[in-house]
């Protein structure tokens, strides 16, 4: 397991990070997300924490906060010691009747961490993460109410899902701008078959240097290997009822036509070719997995065995590549003279 630092940080996190959305089950989409409950739980964590996965991510709208109660009694249960492991939840999503009880306001986030830290019986949280963007609350306000969090010692570092570049460097802006925290990572949906994030988003995080944390990194199912061309009816899986994230199929089958015919000849599942694939992008910090039985979560980890030779990263690099789109073409095109200018003083 290598271990990759978050962000601007010296903090080290596991190349894979356990998601824990599959934990607790409940009405709604989380019946048909995962309906893991304790004992299968703390197996899961057990054996993430013995392949040496050290980063572990929940969230409070998860199962509506049964997976960060069935996750912080894990820890327990199994007496994990709390240095060994480096937890990261999310605040955002809707957790009452209220219309102030979800969102990116002071008020949701200050009473959020709160309620989060009493589920995973935890002083302190990791990595405390916007989970989407609130157009009701003004960035600045969700800023200064981390930074707080920060202070107060309830939050060692923060980060952000599912923003766009420009809200995200506005968000850095009035960080630096103030000397307040900064977010120190992004969680994003992110797989070979699903590569939009590389258009904005992936020049701002190396731009300023932030992590990322895959979400979702087989689209739901659909790139484990179990579907293909002919097979879009995916009967008992669950994009049946819950066909989420969208994914553009054809090009989703022809990466799985190509990643089945890599795993057929080094002898590995389909699976661990899309897990293997993030791995090898440098700019991702940590891909997280959330497994409903050992024996996915092992397949899983198996993954950061798989080498991919430079022949086998082109084929999937071509056959995932997304269309041409503007102002990237354009970009791409006007500054080949400058690249080539760096590309030559870099040689000497």
């Amino acid at each position: 397991m290598r271990y990759n630092t978050l962000g601007h940080t010296g903090l080290f996190v596991s190349e894979l990070c356990l998601g824990t959305m599959t934990f607790g089950g409940g009405a709604g989409i989380w019946s048909q997300i995962g309906d893991v409950q304790q004992a299968d739980a703390e197996r899961l964590i057990g054996r993430a924490i013995d392949a040496g996965i050290n980063f572990i991510d929940t969230a409070d709208v998860y199962s509506q906060g049964v997976s960060e109660q069935i996750t912080g009694q894990a820890l327990r249960n199994l007496k994990i010691p709390r240095e060994q492991v480096v937890i990261a939840t999310k605040v955002f999503g809707q957790m009452g009747d209220s219309p102030n009880e979800t969102g990116a306001t002071r008020y949701h986030i200050m009473n959020g961490v709160k309620a989060s830290l009493k589920r995973l019986q935890l002083d302190h949280i990791d990595l405390y993460q916007i989970h989407g963007f609130d157009p009701a609350t003004p960035i600045e306000e969700t800023v200064r109410a981390l930074d707080a969090l920060v202070q107060q010692g309830h939050v060692r570092y923060v980060g952000v899902s599912n923003w766009a570049a420009w809200q995200i460097v506005k968000a850095l802006g009035v960080a630096h701008q103030h000397g307040l925290a900064r977010f120190q990572s992004l969680q994003a949906y992110y797989t070979i078959a699903g590569r939009d994030l590389e258009r904005e988003l992936v020049p701002m995080l190396r731009s300023e240097g932030l992590g990322l944390m895959v979400w979702s990194p087989l689209a739901g199912g659909l790139l484990s290997g179990k579907y293909g061309r002919g097979t879009e009816g995916e009967a008992g899986s669950r994009r049946t009822t819950f066909d989420f994230p969208p994914v553009n199929r054809e090009r989703a089958w022809d990466c799985v036509d190509a990643m089945r015919s890599i795993a057929d000849n080094k002898g590995v599942s389909v699976a661990q070719i899309a897990l293997a694939w993030l791995l090898h992008q440098p700019v991702v910090t940590s891909v997280i997995v959330g497994a409903k039985r050992v024996d996915q979560l092992d397949d899983n980890v198996a993954a950061t065995k798989v080498p991919l030779s430079a022949e086998e990263l082109a084929i999937l690099d071509e056959v995932s590549q997304l269309p041409a789109e503007y102002p990237g073409w354009m970009l791409e095109r006007q500054g080949d003279r400058r690249r080539e200018q760096i590309s030559q003083s870099e040689r000497g």
